[in-house]
């Protein structure tokens, strides 16, 4: 049995594994960047150490919003850092089978950040692969839609 992470931004799930989570937190001020990349809101003091702020958003080409006080933050850490990735909302941990999943190389034009796609009971998952989100979040040139 594989546990899953998931979270929301409008009305799309997405997931991360479980053990790459660490806890949410409510929204809470971050502080700007100054000439940081467009997917870093900026950063954040959380039991006295900075963390940086990912908007989800823009990692995955999403509109972008402005940060609301209802959202939250999700800890995770990935390459021995911690960093925070900013969502809607969150389901909780769900339960996944390996039968129930598809590995993203067997979808056909699947971005790379995309683990693979779980099959749970309520509906379809889209699994990140935090690492590969966050390169291709703070490398790509491309503009976000509006």
């Amino acid at each position: 049995m594989n546990r899953l992470f998931v979270l929301r931004l409008d009305r799309q799930r997405y997931a991360l594994r479980l053990r790459d989570v660490e806890r949410v937190l409510r929204m809470v001020e971050i502080t700007a960047l100054p000439e940081a990349h467009p997917s870093v809101l900026g950063v954040i003091n959380v039991q006295g150490s900075v963390i940086t702020v990912f908007d989800l958003r823009r990692c995955l080409q999403l509109p972008t919003r402005e940060v609301d006080s209802d959202d939250v933050l999700v800890l995770t850490r990935t390459g021995g850092a911690m960093v925070a990735l900013a969502a809607d909302g969150v389901d909780g941990v769900a339960n996944w089978t390996d039968h129930g999943f598809v590995r993203g190389e067997e979808i056909r034009s699947t971005p790379p950040y995309l683990d693979g796609v779980a099959k749970l009971p309520d509906g379809l998952v889209l699994i990140f692969d935090l690492e590969r989100l966050l390169q291709m979040g703070s490398s790509n040139s491309a503009s976000p839609p509006p």
